[in-house]
């Protein structure tokens, strides 16, 4: 039977079988990790999309048979460690995904090889704690802990102690804390009427990320005030914890099933009860609606949260479509450079964001749609800064070259990461939730 070159059918996803027996057998996983790597060699279409791939190329031009071959299985490595599994690969570059019989799955192949190191106890402390976002933020959160983190993060000293013990790089910009976390702030307004449109839900429930509660709660204000303003009643989940995915980034999949344990249940009933569930943060988004359904393919509770789960924007524009969302905007934005964020653009639902913001009168869209190269923890590392700066560029340079009033990201870390790329610039860093606030005249 033949094989086509390539595919021009939509990609599809198999469920992550990480119980299965053979997932964590290293002998299996260099044998895949092989077969793949040979395959992205005879293609190397994805070489400019991030660091992994120029490198495994790089490793097989200087090997001494110029073939994969040629490649001591040690070094492979030295490829896995630089995917930060943004799946840009999947959804927009690589024609051999599943439908194709060669069903490549360069990302989760990446995550199955971290899953293989961290059982193997060969993943760093450093990494162990930059993953553990909860705990993190409710250390650095307590009152005159958080004066100290925030001021520390911005000494020069203290950030030279830390590259060295920790391997934060030191002139990495770094998200502040805030004390007065969402959570405990957040004060939602469920009197009005419930509406429910032909596409969405009437009433909404938030579910804050560690990032919006522990590190700008502003963006989740912002939101509950847009929604206050256009009569959507709302809450925020009662319970929560981190997503799951810098577990999942790490390969730690036995904690993401803990957390999921936490989050879902109460989820799962929100769902049932015919709440949208709205994250601002895409990476969280993407947890539920993609990651989440495909390590528990026969869960119920995570199919309910997946299909009640919505990007702000997304739910918004669809609000917009069910003739429910009000268009009341008093203040022009000007010129904006928005960027999509990688876990934006592989929900598939469009560029909503864009859309959103390109219906209020007198503002002037650029938008750039690459990866920033930050992506979580992996731009924050020692061994990763100059080449999430480097990836970064394209869109430094992209972003500053209108001259806007502001740079905005639905990912408020890869909006710092540009921001800090950008140098100097008169442009205002904004969530693009806060845009929106702006617009309004809230």
């Amino acid at each position: 039977m033949a094989i086509r070159e390539g595919s021009l059918e939509a990609p599809t996803r198999h469920a992550l079988d990480w119980r299965a027996p053979g997932f964590y057998d290293r002998e299996k996983v260099f044998g895949e990790l092989e077969r793949v790597f040979d395959i992205c060699h005879g293609c190397r279409r994805c070489v400019n999309l991030c660091t992994a791939f120029p490198r495994l190329f790089d490793l097989i031009d200087e090997g001494k048979t110029g073939e994969l071959d040629g490649v001591e299985k040690g070094k492979y490595w030295e490829v896995i460690d630089r995917c930060y599994l943004c799946d840009t690969c999947y959804m927009t570059k690589c024609p051999y995904v599943p439908p194709h019989a060669w069903n490549v799955d360069f990302p989760h192949l990446m995550l199955r090889a971290k899953a293989v190191k961290f059982k193997e106890g060969g993943t760093s402390s450093r990494d162990k704690l930059l993953s553990a976002t909860d705990a993190l933020g409710k250390l650095a959160t307590i009152p005159v802990v958080v004066q100290f983190v925030n001021a520390a993060n911005k000494s020069p000293l203290a950030r030279g102690v830390m590259d060295k013990v920790l391997g934060v790089h030191k002139d990495r910009v770094l998200p502040e804390y805030d004390g007065a976390k969402f959570r405990a702030t957040a004060r939602p307004d469920a009197t009005f009427p419930v509406r429910d449109g032909k596409t969405t839900p009437g009433k909404v429930a938030l579910y804050s990320t560690c990032y919006v509660n522990y590190n700008e709660p502003g963006i989740g204000h912002d939101l509950l005030k847009v929604l206050a303003h256009n009569a959507i009643p709302a809450m925020v989940v009662a319970r929560e914890a981190c997503c799951g995915m810098p577990k999942l980034e790490l390969g730690d999949l036995d904690a993401v099933a803990k957390l999921k344990e936490i989050n879902i249940p109460p989820l799962a009933a929100l769902a049932r009860e015919g709440y949208a569930i709205l994250t601002a943060i895409p990476s969280c988004t993407l947890m539920f609606k993609q990651e989440l359904p495909l390590m528990f393919p026969d869960d119920a509770e995570v199919k309910a949260v997946q299909a009640a789960i919505f990007d702000p924007f997304e739910y918004f524009v669809m609000r917009s479509k069910d003739g429910l969302l009000k268009t009341d905007f008093r203040r022009q934005l000007g010129k904006v450079s928005y960027h999509i964020p990688c876990h934006s653009r592989v929900q598939n639902v469009g560029q909503k964001t864009r859309e959103m913001l390109a219906m209020v009168p007198g503002t002037e869209l650029t938008t750039v749609e690459r990866c920033s190269g930050h992506d979580g923890t992996w731009g924050v590392k020692r061994e990763f800064f100059e080449q999430s700066m480097k990836i970064g560029r394209p869109v430094f340079k992209a972003m500053a070259a209108p001259d806007p009033d502001y740079i905005s990201s639905d990912c408020p870390i890869a909006g710092r990461h540009i921001q800090q790329g950008m140098g100097g610039t008169r442009a205002v860093k904004e969530h693009p939730l806060t845009l929106l606030r702006i617009a309004y005249g809230l």
